[in-house]
């Protein structure tokens, strides 16, 4: 199967690295919001998220959103939005026909709205436990309806009704995944704690890389590398604290397992310097 990836910076964001691993820094740290272009044989030009776009200034104008604006300052200046790098590809908007939603966040929905014949690949458990979110109650499930094009639910595509396969056993302790093309080259596995019905994704390039894309799963490479869990503050915006201490002791042991695997955090710059390197 003839996969290509490739790894955009989608905007960035600032925030205190002790946040986000226990042992960092107060300091305030830039983190990448990274989105990926997949090309495949049948299903086209596939993106997984899509990084921040300009969009998010204007939906965090007003009380309470502007909260969300000021706690995570972000920068996305126009050419970094995903619309704009994949033009420079040569990828017109409506050449993109599907794009894998890892989970609802402004950082990782920002662009889909550049994006008119996509369908939107994500989990329903996601998209429901956000959709009739307003006000503080959007802000801590950090959602900005404006981010969705209107007719979202038309276009959606719930990865339950995909086949569930068992995975190759290179990929333990994940057991089982949802075959999203139905012919094993992207598989998608459900990522609980930082957001309800976060989806990650195993694929392998054609020159036999394999990646494991896990969006927010953690925020630096060094946490599943040696299991550093977030301070206790971040447990007050995770769906379920317990599920993300699960989800993180799973990748740790996938990584001491397998360590030819490459594991993409959205947010490592270590992660992204790494990437850029060696595409």
């Amino acid at each position: 199967m003839s996969i290509k990836i490739k790894f955009f910076k989608g905007g960035s964001c600032t925030h205190p690295e002790a946040i986000v691993i226990r042992d960092g820094q107060w300091k305030s740290a830039l983190f990448p919001s990274v989105f990926a272009l997949i090309l495949h044989p049948s299903g086209g030009a596939i993106l997984y998220d899509t990084g921040y776009s300009q969009r998010f200034f204007q939906e965090t104008r007003r009380f309470p959103l502007r909260l969300y604006a000021l706690t995570t300052p972000v920068s996305v200046p126009p050419e970094e939005s995903a619309l704009t790098q994949l033009q420079e590809q040569g990828i017109s908007p409506t050449a993109v026909k599907s794009i894998i939603i890892s989970h609802f966040h402004a950082d990782h929905i920002g662009g889909l709205r550049d994006f008119s014949d996509a369908r939107f690949v994500c989990l329903k458990s996601a998209y429901a436990a956000v959709k009739n979110k307003q006000g503080f109650g959007a802000l801590k499930a950090g959602f900005l309806a404006g981010l969705l094009p209107s007719n979202f639910e038309e276009r959606a595509v719930f990865v339950e009704n995909k086949p569930q396969v068992a995975l190759p056993p290179q990929y333990a302790p994940f057991e089982s995944g949802f075959d999203l093309f139905g012919d094993g080259s992207l598989l998608a596995v459900e990522l609980p704690g930082h957001a309800t019905g976060q989806l990650g994704l195993f694929l392998t390039h054609e020159n036999q890389q394999s990646y494991f894309l896990i969006a927010d799963a953690c925020w630096m490479s060094r946490a599943y590398q040696e299991l550093v869990m977030p301070h206790a503050i971040a447990n007050l915006i995770f769906a379920n604290s317990q599920d993300y201490q699960t989800t993180l002791k799973k990748i740790h042991q996938l990584h001491k397992h397998n360590a030819e695997l490459k594991i993409i955090p959205t947010h490592c710059q270590e992660t992204w310097a790494m990437l850029q390197s060696s595409q």
